[in-house]
């Protein structure tokens, strides 16, 4: 128990640093930004409470809003993520699935992983850059910068997957 929170709490500040000290200043062509520090929040096992992830969903934003000067739009986006996530990972795991998992592509499957991943970003990027955006006057860079930033996010997530296929879960 207690270690599995010191390996959290290890990707927390791994995430954060990445994200603060790199991704931050990665934009593909003007307008894509991955946003990998979510990949906590989504790795998180399917029988933890909502309230205990949006708590962890609320200090990642924090942190990495404190770092990057922007005054509370990851958090507000990730919180959102937060509450919607058990949702959405009951819809895309398979009914015979344990009560307790970690949703990985090899646990849920590819599709169901991809399905997932895909739905959730969408969300945290359609908030996030909603949020930056705070005008609908350019929908159509908007639209642009979400799907963009989107992709860019679930190749990286992905690629983690990949990596991490022969691990044990976050």
């Amino acid at each position: 128990m207690v270690i599995n929170y010191l390996h959290k709490i290890g990707w927390f500040i791994g995430l954060v640093l990445l994200q603060v000290l790199i991704l931050n200043n990665v934009h593909m062509a003007g307008y894509a930004t991955p946003f990998l520090y979510i990949y906590l929040i989504l790795k998180f096992e399917s029988d933890v409470s909502r309230n205990a992830l949006m708590l962890w969903a609320f200090f990642l934003g924090l942190t990495v809003d404190i770092f990057s000067d922007t005054p509370g739009m990851n958090a507000a986006a990730i919180v959102l993520l937060a509450f919607v996530r058990p949702t959405f990972l009951r819809l895309f795991t398979p009914r015979d699935t344990p009560d307790m998992l970690a949703p990985a592509a090899r646990t849920i499957g590819f599709s169901s992983f991809l399905k997932y991943l895909i739905i959730c970003v969408l969300v945290h990027h359609g908030i996030l850059l909603t949020i930056e955006f705070f005008s609908f006057a350019n929908i159509g860079v908007l639209l642009l910068r979400i799907v963009a930033s989107s992709l860019l996010t679930v190749v990286c997530i992905m690629a983690i997957e990949g990596i991490r296929k022969k691990q044990p879960p976050l």
